[in-house]
């Protein structure tokens, strides 16, 4: 149980920090939204590649990573909308 909870966060911050990296702009969203951004797009992304059938795949799986990695950048655009940093992805 408590080892699920560090890998979630430990992933949820990992993809929260790859998904600020790709959003364009500045993202005025705490830490705490970033991890979480971050966790829920590791769990929609592997439902989505358990879903098209890529989710356990023989290897590294790279596809299910690349989908959570999408996730996580659709997620991280959405909490800063939501939390209005999309202000300032046009300002210098």
């Amino acid at each position: 149980m408590i080892g699920a909870i560090i890998w979630a966060l430990v992933t949820g911050t990992v993809l929260g920090i790859i998904g600020r990296l790709i959003v364009p702009g500045r993202q005025n969203i705490p830490w705490w939204a970033t991890i979480g951004a971050g966790i829920v797009a590791a769990l929609v992304g592997g439902w989505i590649a358990d879903w098209i059938g890529v989710g356990d795949t023989d290897g590294v799986d790279w596809i299910k990573h690349g989908i959570q990695v999408l996730m996580a950048a659709v997620v991280i655009a959405l909490v800063a909308g939501f939390m209005g940093g999309s202000r300032q992805m046009g300002r210098r």
